[in-house]
């Protein structure tokens, strides 16, 4: 069953995880510092990453899977999947939409025991590479600032990360989201984590490190 994004649904926990996570689709500059380095190699192990290891729970993207899309991965053991679809036109369709991409699938890690989303999102094709489609998701989120841009290979595809952080009147102190975006012939992917606060962040980073290390073409 697909989350559908529209005006009958009202979504009140779409608009509670906006607020808690920083995903915003309102236009506006971050007024960013933003820094480059270029690593090489394949992403960094989920195993080495901060937060609870992680095991497969199974894979998304292809037909027939929980969220069809142009990437597959693997999504972490107890995460739960599910499909958005954004009604376009609706007053509430702008919650799914940041910049250049739609949100096309949310996992969310609450089954796991965390508050949180690993969040997928897809937009139309272009000749935007990676890094410039991030930087326009970032400039439609007012309360995105110190971003920090990585190159890295994701399987045959070359990736864009970027680390930045939130901040917001509902915290007490910035804190940290990362995504990393892809260049795909249907489009560009940008895969998100956001989380109630920078420690949640950091305990959910296995399995967002468990996307970039599995992440192809779908």
């Amino acid at each position: 069953m697909k989350k559908r994004y529209a005006v009958r649904t009202l979504v009140p926990a779409v608009l509670a995880t906006v607020a808690l996570t920083g995903c915003s689709s309102s236009d506006g500059g971050t007024g960013t510092a933003k820094q480059s380095r270029k690593t090489t190699g394949t992403a960094e192990s989920a195993d080495t990453a901060a937060g609870k290891p992680v095991t497969k729970g199974g894979t998304l993207g292809a037909a027939g899977s929980a969220c069809p899309m142009p990437v597959a991965f693997d999504y972490a053991t107890s995460w739960k999947p599910e499909a958005v679809e954004v009604d376009p036109g609706s007053e509430l369709a702008a919650l799914g939409e940041q910049g250049p991409v739609r949100m096309v699938c949310e996992i969310d890690a609450k089954p796991a025991g965390n508050i949180g989303y690993l969040r997928v999102w897809a937009g139309d094709p272009s000749d935007s590479g990676p890094r410039a489609v991030l930087e326009a998701f970032l400039a439609a989120d007012p309360t995105a600032g110190k971003a920090a841009y990585t190159e890295f290979e994701a399987g045959s595809l070359t990736a864009t990360e970027v680390t930045y952080t939130v901040s917001s009147e509902l915290l007490d102190e910035p804190k940290t989201e990362r995504a990393f975006a892809v260049a795909t012939p249907d489009g560009p992917v940008v895969v998100h984590l956001g989380g109630l606060d920078s420690d949640e962040h950091q305990q959910m980073l296995p399995a967002y490190e468990l996307a970039k290390k599995t992440l192809k073409l779908g």
